[in-house]
C-alpha cells in the first residue's frame, strides 16, 4: 500500500505555484501517514479486496480535513498488487470572523478550530457564539481514532449565557461493513434557557435543566452476501427538568417534568450499495451516497422500578432506500418515527418522510427536488415543530410558525460552473422555489397562518481548501404571510 498525500495547493500546477500558496503548503502540517494508514481496512499482505478498499476511501472522505481520497492500482505482478493510496489536504486551521443576518436573527461569531491538529486528524475548537437565544463560550475536541485504534472521543464544554453544557462521549462504532462489535457511552449535563416562537418573535420561555446519559453495545457476523446484521442493546437515563427563568423577559411556558430510565434493544440491517457520484449535493468533489437499503428499529421500556417518573415503551424506527442511479436520475427515500406509548397513547411520537429526487440534465445542470413531511403526535412542548428561514423556508423569518406537524417542498435548478477564482472557490448558481406550512396547534394559543411561498436565486460557492460546505448567498422573495 503506497500513500501519496498532497499537500492543500498543487505546486505543480502553474496557476498553483505562487508565493502565497508556496506559503501556504510551508506553514500546513499535511495529514501524518499514521492518520491515514489507521483508517484502512487493508494493510500489506492481506488478499485484494475491492470492497474493502472502496470502503477505506469512503471512510477517509468523511474527515472533513481531506478534500478528497481515492485508490488505484498502480502495480500488478505475480498474484501481487500495489494499491496507491491518495488523498489531498485542506488547510485544517481556520478562523471563524463572522456576522450574519439570516431572516430575522443576527448572530456573530468569532473562534479557531483546527480539524486536523499537527497532522493527527484531531479536531480542537475554540469558539464564541451569540445569536438571539444565547451567547456561547464554547471549547470543543475529538479523535476519531483514539491512538491507533476505532475508538471515537469527543468532549465539549460552554459556559453560556443562560447556564452551561458539558458532553462526554466515547465509542467505538461499527466502522466498517464487517465490523463484528461496538460499545460506547455518552455523559450530558446542558443547563439553559429556551425560547417558544410565535411567527419568527420570542413569546415565551423557560429554563431546561438536562441531564443525560447512555451506554450500548453491539454484535454482528459481518458483510454475508452483501448484507449486514448488527444488534445492540443499552441503556438511557434522561432526566429533564423545567423551570421558570430568573429574571424573565417573556411569559413563562413551562413544559413538564419527564424523566426517563430504560433498557433497550436494536436489530439494524445494511446493504452495500454505496456508489459515488459528483455535482450533486458539493461541486466537483466525489460524494458518496448509499442506494441501499438500511433498516434499524429499536424498542426500550421505561418504568419506575427503574427510577423514572412513568411507565412507557420508547421506539425508534428508521429506513432509507435508493431508486434509479445517480448518473441520470435518482429518487432517495428515507422515514424515521420515534416516541413514547405512555397508557396505550402514542406521546411525543414524530413521523417523518423525506424524498430527494436528483435529475442530471448535463454535466453543469441539475434538477434537484425535496419534499419532506412531519407528523407529531401529543408532542412535548420542548419538542414543536417549526418552519421557517432555516427550516426550508429561506424567504421568512426563523421559527415562524409553530405545531405539531409539517410539509415542506423545495425545488432547484442547479447549475455548476468552470469558475474557480483564485484556485480558492468553485462558483455555481441557483434558482429555487419553497412552500410549506405547519398544522396543530401553537401552544401559545394563536392561529398558524396557512400556506407559505417564496422564490429566489443565489450564488454557491465550494471553500475546497478550506472546507466541505457550500455557502449559499440567496435574495429570496416571500409571497405571502404577514
Amino acid at each position: 500500500i503506497v500513500l501519496t498525500r498532497e499537500n492543500v495547493f498543487d505546486l505543480s500546477d502553474p496557476e498553483e505555484n505562487n508565493w502565497a500558496f508556496r506559503l501556504a503548503n510551508r506553514l500546513h502540517i499535511v495529514t501524518r501517514d499514521g492518520t491515514i494508514r489507521k483508517q484502512l481496512l487493508l494493510k500489506s499482505g492481506d488478499n485484494v479486496s475491492k470492497q474493502l478498499a472502496e470502503e477505506s476511501v469512503r471512510n477517509l472522505r468523511r474527515n472533513k480535513y481531506l478534500q478528497d481520497a481515492q485508490v488505484r492500482p498502480v502495480s500488478v505482478e505475480n498474484g501481487v498488487v500495489d494499491l496507491e493510496i491518495s488523498t489531498r489536504d485542506v488547510w485544517s486551521l481556520s478562523p471563524e470572523l463572522s456576522i450574519s443576518h439570516s431572516a430575522n436573527e443576527t448572530r456573530s461569531r468569532f473562534g479557531i478550530e483546527d480539524s486536523n491538529l499537527l497532522g493527527r486528524g484531531q479536531m480542537l475548537r475554540l469558539v464564541y457564539d451569540k445569536d438571539v437565544d444565547r451567547t456561547e463560550n464554547t471549547v470543543e475536541f475529538a479523535d476519531n481514532h483514539l491512538g491507533r485504534s476505532w475508538v471515537s472521543t469527543f468532549l465539549r464544554y460552554s459556559d453560556n449565557s443562560d447556564g452551561d453544557s458539558a458532553l462526554i462521549s466515547v465509542t467505538r462504532p461499527f466502522y466498517a461493513l464487517d465490523a463484528r462489535w461496538a460499545a460506547g457511552g455518552s455523559i450530558l449535563g446542558d443547563d439553559r434557557r429556551s425560547t417558544i416562537y410565535a411567527f419568527g418573535e420570542e413569546a415565551a420561555e423557560y429554563r431546561h435543566a438536562r441531564d443525560y446519559m447512555s451506554a450500548f453495545g453491539g454484535w454482528s457476523k459481518g458483510v454475508q452476501n452483501g448484507w449486514v446484521r448488527r444488534f445492540t442493546a443499552g441503556l438511557v437515563y434522561d432526566d429533564n427538568v423545567f423551570s421558570p427563568v430568573p429574571d424573565p423577559t417573556l411569559p413563562a411556558v413551562i413544559p413538564e417534568d419527564r424523566k426517563l430510565a430504560y433498557p433497550f434493544i436494536g436489530l439494524e440491517i445494511v446493504e452495500d450499495g454505496y456508489v459515488t457520484a459528483r455535482n450533486r449535493d458539493q461541486m466537483n468533489q466525489t460524494e458518496d451516497f448509499q442506494m441501499g437499503l438500511r433498516v434499524a428499529a429499536s424498542v426500550g421500556w421505561s418504568d419506575r422500578s427503574f427510577g423514572a417518573d412513568r411507565d412507557a415503551l420508547m421506539f425508534s424506527a428508521s429506513s432509507s432506500r435508493g431508486y434509479g442511479s445517480l448518473e441520470s436520475t435518482a429518487l432517495l427515500l428515507s422515514a424515521l418515527v420515534n416516541g413514547r406509548l405512555e397508557s396505550g397513547n402514542a406521546t411525543n411520537t414524530l413521523l417523518t418522510v423525506n424524498a430527494r429526487y436528483y435529475r442530471k440534465q448535463s454535466e453543469k445542470r441539475l434538477f434537484f427536488f425535496r419534499l419532506s413531511g412531519t407528523a407529531g403526535q401529543d408532542l412535548d412542548l420542548d419538542n414543536l415543530v417549526v418552519i421557517g428561514g432555516k427550516t426550508g423556508l429561506i424567504g421568512y423569518p426563523l421559527r415562524y410558525q409553530v405545531g405539531e406537524s409539517r410539509l415542506v417542498a423545495n425545488v432547484e435548478q442547479r447549475y455548476f460552473t468552470d469558475w474557480y477564482p483564485f484556485r480558492i472557490a468553485r462558483v455555481g448558481a441557483a434558482i429555487f422555489a419553497n412552500a410549506g406550512r405547519v398544522w396543530g396547534e401553537n401552544p401559545l394559543g394563536p392561529d398558524n397562518r396557512g400556506w407559505l411561498v417564496d422564490v429566489g436565486f443565489g450564488m454557491r460557492y465550494s471553500l475546497t481548501r478550506l472546507t466541505d460546505k457550500v455557502v449559499h448567498l440567496d435574495l429570496a422573495f416571500p409571497l405571502n404571510g404577514d
